[in-house]
């Protein structure tokens, strides 16, 4: 079957230059964004109730601009004046430069990493001595507290925000050709808005070993699975979809 229509469970892109709209308009195909999850925040009362006082804590971990927000937030709702002694340790480049909408970057202690944690945690292992922040959501990765865990560092975790399924009722009688997913919490979004969700000849693209688990553990076909050699990109592997199928 032809594709025409894709939904990808994410928000549009902000930048004109997307490749997904390279790809629309190259290959003549409809191309939605809908996010099907969304980041609430926890409140201040949360945090503490999880027995974090921030005035402990002499470094902090963040693996997402997400945290580097919800961070910033708890400590403005909690009236914690943020030290300029703090130490920041960051998984990547981008977090660390988004880290300027809060702090003066030149002043501070910030640590960063090649973008994977295993990474970060090698700089982490420098600096045994801090007492260590983990702000993050509540999906958080096992491999994350595994390898701050054998670093024998005193650290903790505290859920500053959370990934909620979004409400996409107005959906239920729009069909799509193909359905773009990301993340396990993708999957779980459309089984909880549409509990009798049935494949039927809609294709079903996925990023991520994660995602091809969570897709297929309920019960779907993963008709196109990214990054692959070939394909590193979802956009990339979408274009070679597509112009195999429609081409027939």
């Amino acid at each position: 079957m032809k594709v025409k229509t894709i939904l990808v469970s994410q928000p549009a892109p902000k930048s004109e230059n997307s490749p997904y709209f390279e790809l629309a308009d190259k290959q003549k195909v409809k191309i939605d964004f809908r996010s099907f999850i969304h980041v609430e925040g926890a409140s201040a009362k949360e945090v503490r109730q999880q027995k974090i006082d921030l005035g402990q804590f002499t470094a902090i971990i963040f693996t997402s601009r997400n945290a580097v927000d919800h961070f910033f937030r708890i400590a403005e709702d909690m009236r914690y004046k943020v030290p300029d002694t703090l130490k920041y340790f960051c998984e990547s480049e981008a977090i660390a430069y988004y880290l300027q909408k809060y702090v003066v970057y030149r002043k501070r202690k910030i640590y960063v990493g090649k973008k994977t944690f295993p990474e970060l945690v090698k700089l982490i292992k420098k600096h045994k001595e801090e007492k260590f922040l983990l702000p993050c959501s509540d999906k958080l990765k096992p491999l994350i507290p595994s390898e701050l865990d054998a670093l024998n560092i005193e650290w903790s975790k505290a859920v500053f925000y959370k990934t909620v399924v979004s409400d996409l009722s107005d959906l239920e009688n729009v069909f799509y050709d193909v359905l773009v997913f990301f993340s396990p919490s993708g999957i779980d979004s459309l089984f909880k808005n549409f509990p009798e969700f049935k494949q039927n000849k809609t294709r079903i693209a996925v990023f991520g070993n994660s995602t091809v688990r969570a897709a297929e553990k309920a019960g779907l076909d993963c008709n196109i699975k990214v990054p692959t050699p070939e394909t590193p990109s979802m956009t990339m592997a979408l274009e070679k979809y597509i112009v195999d199928v429609n081409k027939k």
